[in-house]
Order: C-alpha cells, then structure tokens, then sequence
C-alpha cells in the first residue's frame, strides 16, 4: 500500500485540527500497523507502552477477572473516544490489567511513550485533549467496575439467601414425605383401635393426659443426652415386658415426655389386650403431631427470612430518608451472611445499647455499610475467630463498632482502603470498590468512619447523626 499521509492521520478525529507539522511529527515517530478481526493486541500483564491511534475499525478492551475476561469499553475513530486508546500520557499504568483485540480490520498508529514528552513540548493543547479522553475513559471504567461490584454483591447475596433458605425448605420437605406416611399409616392403625371395642371415653381420656402432659411447664434443666437415654430404655424395658418390643414408641413416647406411670395407667383404661393397638397409634398420633410442629417452625423461618431480605434491599419502599432501627438492619444482614459465620465457625458478639434511637438514612445504601464491613471482617477472620458488634448512642449520634479478630491491616495500607479500585485481597476475591461505597454512603449521611488496626483487631466505627437537615 501507499505510505500514510498527513491527510491519512488527519481524519483520526483527535488529530483533525492539528497543524500539518505536527501530524507530520506524530507520522514519522509512530509505528504503522494492521491487525485482522479478532487479533489480540495485548494480554493481561503486557507492559503498557504505546498510544494507539485508529485509522480504520475498533478496540474491544476486556478486564481479567480472575482469568475470566469481562467487557469494558472500546474505543474507535467515533466523537466519543476520539480514536485513541491504549496508554494516555500522564497515565499511572503500567500494565495492562485485561486484553485487547481488534474489532474488524483494525489501521492504526502505535507512538511509543518515550516520544510522550517531546510531543507534549511540540502542542501541549494535545496532551490536554488526550487527558481529557483520558479522564473519561477512567469515568467509564470506574462505573463498569462500580456495576461489576454491585452484580459480585448481589451473587453473594444471592448465595448467602440460597443458603439459608435451603435448609428450612429441605426441612419441609422432608417433613411433608414423613408426614404422608404417618397419615397412609394413620388408616391401618384407627382400623385396629377399631377392633379393639374401645369406647369414646377410653380415648378421651386418653387424649386427656396427653394434653395434661403437653402442658406441663419444661424442667428448669434441659436432660442431658444420657438421661434421655436412660428414661428411652425404661419405657423400653416395660413395653418389651408388655409385648411391644418396639424402640421407636419408647423414643417417641418418652420426648412426648411419658412416664411408666402413664403406661400402665393406659393398660388399666383399655386392658391388656388392647394396649398392643392403642400404643402403636398413640405414637403415630403423637409424631405426627410433632411433625407439624417442626414443619410450622421451618415454614416461620423461611418467612422470617423473606422478611429479612425485603427489608435488607428495601423492596416496596421509598429511597427517600426514613427511619430505620439500626439493629434490626444489622441482625438483617448477619441472618443473610449466616452460612459464612458457620463455615468459618465464627463466634458473634453482640453488645447493643438500650433505646437506641431510630437513625434517618437511606436505607438501601446503609445497608451496603454494613453488608460490606461484615463481610470484610468474616474475610479477613479465620476459622474460630470472633466478630464484635457494639452500639452506643448520645443525644446528637449513634456509634456502631465493628470487630474482628483477624490478620489486622498492615500500616502502609490503612490510609489508603478507602481509595477506589485499592485492595489487599487476591485478584477474583476483591474489586477494592466495597469500602469506597462505605465512604461514600457515609459523606451521603453526613456520618463518619474511622478505622484502626493491629495484628488481632481491626475495628470500623461508624458514626451518624441522629437528625438530618
């Protein structure tokens, strides 16, 4: 092909009104290069090195995320990049953290940066422009990372609800499967009770003592897995001397919390022959009765958890400033991490003040305070660590603290974790945006946070105002 010419470069809309000399400078100091659709430009790691100036197609640019590439920006001869890209002057990187690869059949021009500060001395209005194109960019950048920290959250989330929801619901399903059992079995076992000739106030009275039973107040002291035992084996013992060498009726009757009294009080109601028939279906009656229990208790806790989570992201409700109580928030948000406390075995402390005062906030966003610090803090804990909440509160604040017992956060780096894109964690496990949301919920609440740490504690304290203007 025909050498480029200035009226060539002239087109490059960032270059268009630039004087022939320079376009001539920027010519015969750049590399001409062409790249077939699809062609990978640079790779994460590569060395950051060359202004890129695109003639003809396009750059797709695509940030690593733990080896999985993740679509950003491109940037093309179009009004809104300019048709520049790769390294800006001025720009702190150094390497690429993603790759690149062309878009059709890509024309450009690479200038290397070591040609940066003679071009800045040949038209320092064009290293203005490129700042600003620059500035953008970081703009775009800053809200895909923003975006892709929201989606990772709400994965957790989403993860955490899973989590907790599964055992309830599992729970009732079993039940329901126990259940329908217990009912199918229910027909063969009134059909001997039928046999046996027993008179309603035989199984009134019955139905009685069970009652009585159930009302009776809980030992002060729990029993003890042995004496459980020990009180299983005696109504085993009499019901194997009575002909029913069943154990499931000894476990079930004694957690119903019979005594042998009460068995041979019912043997001289019904009579002998008849108690092979009433025991077998008292402890269906009784199981399933429990069952039902159980599966009422696992219905509450899934609907507490709906609860929990309509509250957390704050379905049917304004984002204006509202009321919120504080601690229901934060047990909220404890209740959605719950699997990661257990799997790291992590112990938590809770020390909240008395009349804590309802704290105006967009509930939304303070929610993501503590989401985010929680979160931070079962991170940096490992297995058997201790996690301390504490509020307090004056007439003008309210005060949470937030403990861990973890590694701590090295001097050198606390004056810089509030920072956007800053983070100690591995790449894949930290995008360093959640603690500039923290900082930025706060500024928007007109609260404060501090942090101080050392090997063994690390402690945020948030502070917020108890009226907003």
């Amino acid at each position: 092909m025909q050498p480029l010419s200035v009226d060539d470069i002239r087109k490059i809309i960032a270059l268009s009104d630039l004087p022939d000399e320079h376009l001539q400078w920027i010519l015969d100091h750049s590399e001409y290069s062409t790249y077939e659709d699809g062609t990978q430009l640079k790779k994460t790691g590569d060395e950051a090195d060359v202004l890129i100036m695109i003639l003809e197609g396009k750059v797709s640019f695509y940030f690593d995320h733990s080896g999985r590439l993740v679509y950003y920006f491109y940037y093309a001869n179009d009004d809104l990049t300019g048709g520049v890209g790769g390294l800006f002057p001025y720009s702190r990187m150094k390497v690429y953290p993603g790759c690149s690869f062309a878009v059709g059949h890509l024309r450009c021009l690479k200038l290397h940066k070591t040609h940066f500060p003679e071009l800045e001395h040949l038209n320092p209005d064009l290293i203005q422009r490129l700042t600003g194109y620059m500035t953008e960019r970081a703009k775009l950048v800053a809200t895909m990372k923003s975006q892709h920290e929201k989606v990772s959250a709400l994965g957790q989330l989403a993860a955490g609800i899973a989590h907790e929801l599964n055992n309830p619901v599992a729970a009732i399903h079993r039940f329901a499967s126990e259940l329908n059992k217990r009912l199918t079995r229910n027909y063969e076992l009134t059909k001997n009770l039928l046999a046996c000739h027993l008179t309603p106030d035989s199984i009134q009275r019955i139905h009685a003592r069970v009652e009585e039973i159930e009302r009776t107040p809980a030992q002060p002291i729990k029993r003890t897995a042995v004496q459980r035992m020990q009180d299983e084996d005696e109504l085993s013992d009499w019901l194997e001397d009575n002909g029913l060498a069943e154990r499931e009726i000894a476990e079930t009757l004694a957690d119903a919390g019979f005594s042998v009294d009460d068995l041979e009080d019912i043997r001289t109601r019904v009579g002998q022959e008849a108690l092979n028939a009433v025991l077998p279906w008292l402890e269906n009656l009784l199981s399933s009765h429990k069952i039902l229990q159980e599966m009422g208790e696992a219905s509450s806790r899934t609907s507490h958890l709906v609860d929990s989570i309509k509250s957390h992201v704050q379905m049917d409700r304004s984002q204006a400033l509202q009321p919120t109580n504080i601690h229901e928030d934060i047990e909220n948000t404890l209740l959605l991490t719950g699997f990661k406390l257990r799997e790291k075995n992590i112990e938590v402390a809770k020390k909240f003040c008395q009349n804590l005062p309802p704290v105006p906030a967009y509930i939304s966003e303070l929610n993501q305070v503590w989401t985010n610090l929680i979160d931070n803090a079962v991170f940096a804990l490992g297995p058997n660590g201790k996690l301390t909440i504490e509020t307090s509160c004056d007439p003008q604040h309210v005060t949470v603290s937030i403990l861990d017992t973890g590694t701590g956060i090295p001097p050198e780096n606390l004056s810089r974790i509030f920072d956007p894109f800053f983070t100690t964690k591995k790449v894949g496990e930290g995008a360093g945006i959640g603690l500039d949301i923290v900082n930025r919920v706060m500024k928007l609440h007109k609260g404060a946070i501090t942090v101080t740490s050392k090997p063994g504690r690390t402690e945020f304290v948030v502070t917020l105002p108890v009226a907003q203007q």
